[in-house]
């Protein structure tokens, strides 16, 4: 298949695709925090796709630093997320969505 080529489109299908799973993961399951987080890393994953196609079909790098500043964030939120849950869970013995309001202090 040596006439295959790549372009713009199939990356931003791709990440159109990937942003739908994502946003259709946070509608569907409002009951578990674990999927939510998975769904949202899932979205951050389409932007990055289309920031490093743009910074590729462009020409510049300006879309590959933005790409690894989204990734510090996703990281940085993963973390903090999963560290939240691991204290509510501690302290409830159960990690429910629904619950999550008795935080509010």
């Amino acid at each position: 298949m040596a006439g295959l080529e790549l372009t713009l489109g199939h990356y931003l299908a791709v990440s159109a695709a990937l942003f739908t799973i994502g946003v259709f993961g946070i509608f569907v399951n409002r009951k578990n925090i674990i999927v939510i987080l998975m769904s949202i890393e899932l979205i951050l994953l389409s932007v990055n796709i289309n920031l490093v196609a743009f910074s590729v079909f462009n020409g510049t790098i300006i879309g590959q630093v933005f790409a690894m500043l989204v990734l510090t964030v996703a990281a940085a939120e993963a973390a903090v997320g999963l560290a939240i849950l691991v204290v509510y869970f501690r302290n409830r013995g159960e990690i429910a969505v629904e619950d999550v309001n008795v935080l509010r202090g």
